[in-house]
Parts: structure tokens; sequence; C-alpha cells
């Protein structure tokens, strides 16, 4: 061990020190007197998918009011593909600082890193997660064409059109192509997967019938299924959805232990300072603690669910290993 006291002022060692602590410092305080200031910019929320699909309504929902909590403008910026991965990586290069943020989903977050074999990052290695905000159930969801009005009638039709019917996801790996593979496998079913970039090319080829099928979350479901522009044959959650109350479950309508709810939620890069990260979260919680935003999330068939930065964390690598599982047995995989 060397002592500072125990050398001359003079000495390289002691220059050498004193240079590094006095540098270590620096750096502490400037962390600190950013984390203090933050934000000092507007806030980029980045969705790794395009415009018009369920998570731009769940940002586009959040982001008034988040920024009216932070005193700053808050952007949503659209870099979609490759399942959400597009935009991760874009999060995951940022500078660590707070004002790039990822609002991703359970594909995102716990899907893709069983169903992609090369996958440039790993959730919680290169992301801090800031805050859970919504758990979200889908919808199954059939063109109006498509002649069944129930669950068992789609289950009919199926068995006897093999391979005839097309269900479209928002793309390889994300919770609207595996449910669909989980449903093939619980019900001993056949569909051909069509992949798009994202859910809303994929919902409106859905409303235009170019593909018959799709499991889609509920919020975007039900507001044209209300419309008559699709048809909701069921929920995936244990309980009928206040924004779909007339629509079953798919456990109602005969698929036994058929229950599937994602998760929305934040992220920043890995390096993002502590302070900055628990200012985010707390922000977060008073936005989900706003009876407009709560209210209108229920009515859109999201469940606000907030869990802080530390909490979040423990849930996603809760959820990881049972999503593999999932995907393991639907057979799902991208090399």
């Amino acid at each position: 061990m060397v002592h500072l006291n125990r050398l001359s002022p003079n000495d390289p060692i002691r220059r050498t020190l004193v240079a590094a602590i006095a540098a270590a410092g620096v750096g502490l305080n400037t962390n600190l007197a950013q984390s203090q200031s933050f934000p000092t910019r507007p806030i980029k929320i980045v969705i790794g998918f395009p415009a018009g699909g369920p998570l731009d309504l769940h940002a586009r929902l959040l982001a008034d009011r988040l920024g009216q909590i932070l005193g700053q403008t808050v952007l949503i910026d659209y870099k979609a593909g490759a399942g959400g991965t597009v935009g991760a990586q874009e999060v995951m290069r940022a500078n660590p600082d707070g004002h790039t943020i990822m609002l991703a989903n359970t594909g995102v977050m716990v899907i893709n890193p069983a169903v992609y074999g090369k996958l440039p990052y790993a959730t919680l290695r290169d992301f801090v997660p800031i805050a859970r905000t919504a758990m979200q159930p889908l919808a199954l969801l059939v063109n109006p064409s498509v002649p069944v009005q129930t669950l068992p009638e789609f289950l009919a039709y199926l068995k006897a059109r093999p391979g005839k019917v097309n269900y479209g996801s928002a793309g390889n790996g994300g919770i609207s192509h595996l449910v669909p593979e989980m449903f093939k496998t619980a019900t001993g079913t056949f569909m051909v997967h069509i992949p798009y970039r994202g859910s809303a090319p994929a919902f409106a080829d859905l409303m235009a019938g170019q593909v018959q099928f799709m499991a889609e979350s509920i919020p975007q479901a039900a507001m044209y299924h209300k419309q008559g522009r699709v048809r909701a044959l069921a929920v995936t959650s244990r309980e009928r959805n206040p924004a779909l109350p007339d629509v079953p479950t798919a456990m109602e309508s005969g698929i036994k232990d058929f229950e599937v709810v994602g998760f929305y939620g934040f992220l920043a890069p890995i390096a993002t300072p502590r302070e900055v990260v628990q200012r985010l979260s707390e922000a977060f919680k008073q936005v989900l603690n706003t009876p407009e935003i709560r209210d209108k999330m229920i009515a859109q068939g999201a469940n606000p669910a907030f869990l802080g930065f530390d909490d979040f964390h423990r849930f996603i690598a809760q959820e990881t290993p049972r999503w593999a599982q999932a995907v393991q047995r639907s057979g799902a995989k991208i090399d």
C-alpha cells in the first residue's frame, strides 16, 4: 500500500495518484451535477416499430403528462425493424444520460432473446429498467370475411383447411408471432405465418383481408372490433377485458389454461446514472397515478401496472425464463 503522506510533494508517484484522485472526484461531481439538473433538453422515446401500432398508442397516452412532470418536451422516434431489435440497438448505443430511452414490449425484452439465435443485445446486460407501465392482454382476431363468430367455430374452420389460413404478426419473435404459435400448439391446428415490419402494417392487411388471423393488443383490437373492421373471437387474459366485455376469454371458449399477458416498460442504456433512472421512474409513477391517464388506459384495454426500476429489473429476470420455455414449446426459432 502506498501512503501519500510518506511521499515527497515532487515524487512522480504522488503526483500521479493525486491527479487520478482529482479526476475521479471531478467525474463523480460531474455525474452528480448532471443527475441533479436532469433533464436539460427534450426526452426522446424510441420505439422499435412503425407509428400507428399499440406501442405508439401507449407512448402517446403517457408522453404529454411525462413532459409536464419533467419540464421538457417528450419526442417519439420510430426505429422499426427485426422485431424491435433496430430500435433496441439505437438506444443501447445512445449517450447514457437519460435523454434517450426505449419503450419496449414483451417481445423486445424477453421473447427476442429466446427466439433469435444471434441477438445484438441482452436486455439486463445492455439496458437498465426504468419502469413497467402496463400489463397487456391480447385479442384473437379474424377478418370479418372469415365465416365464423366464435373461437370454436374458427377452430373447426382451421381444421378443415390446414395450411390455407394465414396470420400476420408485427415481426419475427414478437408476442404477436409467439401467441399464434402457442395457439397452434394448444389446438393442434396449422396456419402460415406472415411477418411484417410492425403491428400497424400487419393490422392494415388483416383489415384488408390479406391475412385472416392476428393476435393483437387489446387497445388497437377493441377500437377496430367496435367499428366492425375486425372480429374479436377471444381475449388471452384469465378474465374478460373491460374494453371488450362481450368477448369471451380463450379459456371460456374451450382452450384449457390458455392465458397470455404481455407487458410494456421503459429502459435506458446500461450506464445511465442511477439518480437519473430514479428521476425518470418517479416521473412515470406520477404519470400512472394521474386518474385521467389510468382511466384512458383501462378504457383502451391495458392494465396500469407500475413497477419501479428495481422491481422492474426483478420482474424481467423472472419473466425471461418463463417466456423462454414458451418459445421452446412453440418451436419458434430464428437463426
